[in-house]
């Protein structure tokens, strides 16, 4: 990584948490030729459903661990 990018990269660990998380969604963005807005504003509004959902007690989180061990298991 050059110089540059290494200090570009501080900065952005120093961010708040919801912040960094859009500089990551740009920057995937930025790497696709073709960006699809619509299936974008589709899963921005899923995502938002669901955090307040959460937010709302309606949906508990659960760990990554046993979020993967799930999706393992359906692919059994």
């Amino acid at each position: 990584m050059s110089k540059k990018g290494a200090q570009v990269l501080e900065e952005a660990l120093s961010l708040p948490p919801v912040e960094r998380a859009e500089l990551a969604d740009r920057l995937l963005t930025s790497l696709d030729s073709s960006p699809d807005h619509k299936l974008d504003a589709l899963w921005a509004e899923e995502a938002e459903d669901r955090l307040d959902a959460f937010e709302r007690g309606e949906i508990k989180a659960v760990s990554a661990k046993e979020a993967f061990d799930r999706a393992n298991d359906v692919k059994r």
